[in-house]
């Protein structure tokens, strides 16, 4: 900022120096007395665009005068993990699993049905999945094609995500065991073996009373649409290349 008349050189100023400073003047940036670190668990905030055929690089400019919020009902919990699937925004809370629209809005029928409508906001609606699931472990999350896994430690389930909603794939002759084991775990690490069709999800599990660690690797396969074995590996992670 400049206070010299038509910002000449050793042009005559509006606010003369003193020994002490400036005689008077005004402040060009208002200080924030309560600045401090703030930890939004339920909002998603994006930045400007990217273009690469324009030159547009903006990721790193985020226009607090516009929109460019969008929260999540605080009564899902936090948000644990964002997955872009398709047009959509599909977001895992602790709590619930929802579908953010991108680019449109939905325009509900009287008998519940949607119609899609373009939109100019960038985050459109939020939809909530059939099934009260969440997800607090998101290194269980993984994904094969339009199918979603992850875990439900809080709820003691394996849930898959797919078209008709979310499904408890744990109650399939395994609820009791995941419902003992999960309570524990301390991590739950996801992967997919893409060439079995399988679902990999390895526990770490410790004891609260003795602090021993117990370490389980188990499939479900969607062939059979059940879960197959315990394997003997214990992945840290995991890919199908």
């Amino acid at each position: 900022e400049s206070d010299t008349i038509r910002d000449d050189f050793n042009g005559d100023v509006i606010y003369t120096y003193t020994d002490s400073g400036k005689s008077s003047g005004f402040k060009a940036n208002i200080p924030i007395d309560e600045y401090k670190k703030q930890y939004e668990p339920n909002k998603i905030i994006f930045s400007q665009i990217y273009n690469e055929n324009a030159n547009v690089n903006a990721l790193n400019q985020f226009l607090i005068a516009e929109n460019i919020i969008k929260t999540v009902n605080p009564e899902y919990g936090s948000i644990t993990k964002l997955f872009t699937r398709n047009t959509d925004l599909v977001v895992l809370c602790d709590q619930k699993v929802v579908k953010v629209l991108a680019s449109k809005d939905a325009l509900f029928n009287a008998d519940g049905s949607d119609q899609l409508l373009s939109s100019s906001a960038v985050l459109g609606q939020i939809i909530p999945f059939t099934g009260d699931f969440g997800c607090q472990n998101a290194e269980s999350f993984t994904t094969d094609e339009y199918r979603m896994y992850f875990v439900d430690r809080a709820r003691g389930a394996v849930i898959r995500l797919s078209a008709d909603g979310a499904t408890p794939i744990s109650g399939y002759g395994m609820k009791d065991w995941f419902n003992d084991h999960l309570k524990n775990a301390k991590a739950i690490i996801g992967t997919f073996d893409s060439k079995k069709e399988e679902y990999n999800i390895t526990i770490h599990e410790v004891n609260k009373f003795t602090d021993n660690k117990n370490m389980y690797t188990l499939s479900f396969n969607e062939d059979i649409n059940g879960w197959s074995s315990f394997k003997s590996f214990m992945p840290e992670s995991g890919f199908t290349l």
